[in-house]
């Protein structure tokens, strides 16, 4: 958004700049071809007043002493004519003289316009305007004074004018307008950034507290305090209800830690009362229901432990830390091998030498004892378990563990990370159905996930991901 912005101010920058800068050149190229004009014409008046009064043949030397050393000076071509059309008197030479003449090539159309500038002066009209000058033309301009007055008009003088000084001075004059317009296009430009910057810190502020908040981060806030009132405004009012949410979800938290261990305490009492009690029980039906009674109250117990263990990781304020993830998988397989063997299921494992990922501090035991927890349990006799790892190329540790067993339907895959879900083939087996719920939360919280899939050409694959160091 900052650039969209940032684009949208320079390109009004710009298009003022533009308007601005354009039409004072084109003014200043329209005055300097007026005072090129007033220049010239005073000129040709008095070459006009000169051949008005050529009675003589001394009048019409000087005449022709007049144009010719004007011609030299200038560069440029004089011709006089009678009202008739024909020669009385010129001067210069090459492309000036020649366009005024008639003669050799029409460059930039300055024949038509001398025969133009002619016709209207012999019919008593001195001419009025000249083509606006640029730096790249015209080379040449034609002008024209009429010789007499009123009726009385017997001729035309008429001048082919260089105009290489005026359109160097537009040149100079439109360079300095252009540097003018990119100093303040720059100037510009350097506000509108600041003002881009003032206008989204606090937005990307926001961003940045709404990112943390949906990742789990109750305590990130936005802190920058810059921005229209607005925008401070909505900073307090999404602090406020930052905080109000992670009060509530903090009370919600408390609440499920003080009651399960409130809980804990009289349920092991219930379970050591039980268990002394069971030795006075005679054989026959109340002992079989004595026993039923003590494995609900066993599995309610390890359900306040999943219940107490999920309450700690999502109220975790641990920082993260580096960490070998090798190492923690290594020690993990080592540790569930006799377990597993017990079972009768193979558990293998391929390691690289070294990887390290950042998390919660030994997140990826915890993560795996969980996995591993849940394999044994529903991995048949005879079955394989196998522990990989990886390094993906953005240089996320990766930990996969797929087994051979029955796994899970694909429509029922997503339950097995939600808080008690247990699949309807499951609800025999022994368990809370917290395991993979805690170590979804420990994966989310350091920063991570985990993913369940199927594993080809049946079991489950459960994959772990971790932030790099």
């Amino acid at each position: 958004m900052r650039r969209r912005l940032l684009a949208v101010l320079m390109v009004l920058m710009g298009a003022a700049a533009l308007l601005l800068c354009v039409p004072l050149a084109d003014a200043y190229a329209r005055g300097r071809t007026e005072h090129l004009l007033l220049q010239r014409r005073s000129e040709a008046v008095r070459f006009a007043d000169l051949a008005d009064r050529t009675g003589t043949g001394a009048d019409r030397a000087e005449l022709a002493a007049e144009i010719d050393r004007y011609a030299q000076l200038y560069g440029a071509g004089v011709l006089v004519v009678d009202a008739a059309g024909a020669t009385v008197a010129r001067a210069g030479a090459g492309p000036a003289l020649e366009a005024l003449t008639g003669t050799g090539a029409d460059a930039g159309g300055t024949r038509a316009a001398a025969a133009d500038a002619r016709h209207r002066a012999l019919t008593g009209r001195s001419t009025d305007r000249l083509p606006t000058l640029r730096p790249w033309g015209p080379a040449r301009v034609v002008l024209a004074e009429p010789v007499g007055r009123d009726e009385r008009v017997s001729g035309a003088v008429l001048l082919a004018v260089r105009t290489d000084a005026a359109r160097r001075d537009v040149a100079v004059r439109w360079s300095l307008i252009a540097a003018g317009a990119v100093a303040a296009f720059a100037a510009a430009a350097l506000v509108a950034v600041g003002i881009t910057r003032w206008l989204m810190r606090p937005l990307l502020d926001l961003d940045r507290a709404v990112e943390g908040l949906a990742a789990g981060s109750l305590q990130t806030r936005a802190v920058s305090g810059t921005g229209p009132p607005e925008l401070r405004r909505l900073r307090r009012h999404f602090n406020a209800m930052a905080q109000a949410l992670a009060d509530s979800i903090g009370r919600q938290r408390d609440f499920v830690a003080d009651a399960s261990h409130q809980l804990r305490n009289p349920l092991a009492t219930l379970v050591l009362q039980l268990e002394n009690i069971e030795p006075h029980l005679a054989p026959g039906p109340g002992r079989a229901e004595h026993g039923r009674a003590l494995e609900e109250a066993e599995r309610l117990e390890e359900l306040l432990d999943g219940l107490l263990a999920l309450a700690r990781v999502e109220s975790a304020s641990v920082e993260l830390h580096e960490q070998d993830v090798v190492r923690a998988v290594r020690e993990r397989v080592r540790a569930w091998t006799p377990v597993f063997g017990a079972a009768g299921v193979e558990l293998t494992a391929i390691l690289p030498g070294e990887l390290r990922a950042r998390a919660l501090p030994d997140a990826a035991g915890r993560i795996l004892d969980a996995v591993l927890d849940n394999a044994v349990k529903f991995v048949p006799r005879g079955g394989r378990v196998e522990v990989g790892a990886r390094r993906d190329a953005d240089g996320t540790a990766v930990v996969r563990v797929a087994d051979d067993g029955p796994g899970a339907p694909a429509d029922q895959l997503p339950l097995l990370l939600r808080r008690f879900a247990r699949l309807p083939a499951h609800q025999n087996v022994p368990g809370s159905g917290l395991g993979l719920a805690i170590a979804d939360e420990i994966a989310r919280v350091s920063g991570g996930r985990l993913g369940v899939d199927a594993n080809e050409p049946h079991g489950l694959a459960v994959e772990l991901r971790l932030p790099p160091a």
